[in-house]
C-alpha cells in the first residue's frame, strides 16, 4: 500500500517515522496515540506515572495536590488536607525514621457520600508513589475465632501486591472502606458483637503500629504455622465511610440540612456514632468529601486524564471509529445521575449501559464517526453515524 497521508487521523501530528504506524482503512493511527489508549483502556488511574521519591525528591504537598485535580473533580479542601498528610507521613519515613526522634503516624478518616470519591483518593495517592495499595471492606473483617476474614489478612494483601517485598509492603497503603458499617451495636443487642466492636478492637494494633505475623498464604492461623512478620507502623491507613445519620449525634448542629454535609463532624460525634474511643484515637486527620451536584458530574464526564468518556474515544478508537459526544449529551447524563444519588458511580452505571447497547448495535457495521447528543441518548432511533464510505 502506498503511503500518501503524513498525519496521525487521531492526534492529527505529523508522522516522520513510517515504520511506527498502523494503517487502516483510510486511517493512520501513530504509536503515541496507541500507547496512550492502551493506558486509558487499562485501568482508570493506571496512567498515572509512577515515580520513585525519597527524601531528596519526595513531592511537596502543592505538588500532590495538582496531581490529584488532574484525577479527581471538586473536593479542594480535602484535597489540601491529604496532600499535606501525606507529605508529612512519607517525610517521616524517609527522613526522621533514622534519628531518636519519634513521631506517630496519622491515620486518616474520609467521610462522605457514595460515589463522592474516598475510594478514588486512596488509589490515586497509593499509584502516584507507586507504594503497595490494599482495599479491603470492613464488614468482610471478623475478630479472631469468627468466621470470616482476619485483619493479618489486610496485610497480606499488602505483600501480595509488593510480590512479597516486606520492605515495601511496610510503607505501603491501606484502604478499609465502609468502616462506619463496624460501629458498635448499642446495649441490649442480642449476640456477641462479632463485626462491629470485636473488629474494632481488632484493628487497634495494626493501624498503630505492630509486628503482624500473616501466614504465608493468607487465611486463618493455625498452630505451628510459619509466618512472614511485617511491621506496620509506617503503614498509612485510610477509613472511607458514609456515616449516614451522623449529624443527629451532633450537639453543634453541624448544618446538615443547610449544606447537605458534615464538615464540622469531630471525634466525639464518631465516637456517639459508635467507634470505640480506643479506634478514633488512633485516626488524627477527618475530612468530608463534599457531595457531588450537577455541575461536578458533568466535569467528571469528560475533564480527568482518565475520564469516563476519554475511556470510550479510545476503545472506539481501536476500531477507527471518532466518538463525539455533545454537551446536551453531558448535561442529560449528569441530570440522571443526580436523581440516582449515586455521585460518580451513577455515570459510569447510566453510560455502560448506553455504550453497551450502542457498541453491539454498530459491531458490524463499517462506521467512521457516531454522534451523541440528548436526543440519541433518549431515543437510539435517532443515533447519528457517518458511515465509511
Amino acid at each position: 500500500m502506498i503511503i500518501t497521508k503524513k498525519i496521525c487521523s487521531f492526534c492529527n501530528k505529523k508522522i516522520e517515522n513510517y515504520k511506527k504506524l498502523v494503517i487502516g482503512y483510510k486511517a493512520f493511527i501513530c504509536y503515541s496515540c496507541i500507547f496512550l489508549c492502551n493506558k486509558i483502556i487499562n485501568n482508570d488511574i493506571n496512567n498515572i506515572e509512577e515515580k520513585k521519591f525519597n527524601n531528596e525528591t519526595f513531592p511537596k504537598p502543592k505538588e500532590i495536590k495538582s496531581m490529584l485535580d488532574e484525577y479527581i473533580i471538586g473536593q479542594k479542601q480535602t484535597k489540601k488536607i491529604i496532600s499535606v498528610s501525606i507529605y508529612n507521613h512519607y517525610n517521616k519515613i524517609f527522613k526522621i525514621n533514622n534519628s531518636e526522634i519519634e513521631i506517630s503516624k496519622s491515620n486518616i478518616l474520609l467521610l462522605g457520600e457514595t460515589g463522592s470519591g474516598k475510594t478514588l483518593f486512596a488509589k490515586t495517592i497509593a499509584k502516584f508513589l507507586n507504594v503497595p495499595f490494599a482495599m479491603v471492606d470492613a464488614t468482610s473483617l471478623t475478630e479472631a475465632g469468627y468466621v470470616g476474614e482476619d485483619v493479618e489478612n489486610i496485610i497480606y494483601r499488602l505483600l501480595q501486591n509488593s510480590n512479597f517485598d516486606v520492605k515495601k509492603t511496610q510503607i505501603g497503603i491501606v484502604y478499609i472502606d465502609e468502616i462506619d458499617k463496624i460501629a458498635k451495636k448499642n446495649e441490649g443487642s442480642y449476640g456477641r458483637d462479632v463485626s462491629g466492636e470485636g473488629v474494632q478492637q481488632a484493628l487497634l494494633k495494626i493501624i498503630e503500629g505492630t509486628i503482624a505475623n500473616v501466614p504465608p498464604k493468607g487465611g486463618k492461623k493455625f498452630p505451628n504455622q510459619e509466618y512472614i512478620s511485617v511491621d506496620t507502623k509506617d503503614i498509612l491507613f485510610i477509613f472511607g465511610g458514609a456515616f449516614n445519620g451522623i449529624q443527629t449525634f451532633s450537639g453543634t448542629n453541624i448544618g446538615f440540612k443547610k449544606k447537605s454535609n458534615f464538615s464540622n463532624a469531630t471525634p466525639n460525634d464518631l465516637i456517639k456514632y459508635g467507634l470505640i474511643p480506643e479506634f478514633v484515637g488512633r485516626i488524627s486527620i477527618i475530612s468530608t468529601l463534599k457531595s457531588l451536584k450537577i455541575n461536578n458530574l458533568k466535569k467528571i464526564i469528560y475533564k480527568p486524564k482518565n475520564s469516563i468518556l476519554e475511556q470510550y474515544k479510545a476503545i472506539y478508537m481501536l476500531d477507527n471509529i471518532k466518538l463525539v459526544f455533545k454537551k446536551s449529551a453531558i448535561k442529560y447524563v449528569a441530570k440522571k445521575a443526580f436523581k440516582l444519588k449515586l455521585g460518580a458511580r451513577g455515570l459510569k452505571y447510566i453510560l455502560d449501559k448506553y455504550f453497551i447497547k450502542l457498541t453491539y448495535f454498530i459491531s458490524d457495521k463499517k462506521i467512521e464517526k457516531v454522534k451523541i447528543n440528548k436526543k440519541t441518548l433518549i431515543n437510539k432511533n435517532m443515533i447519528n453515524i457517518k458511515y465509511k464510505k
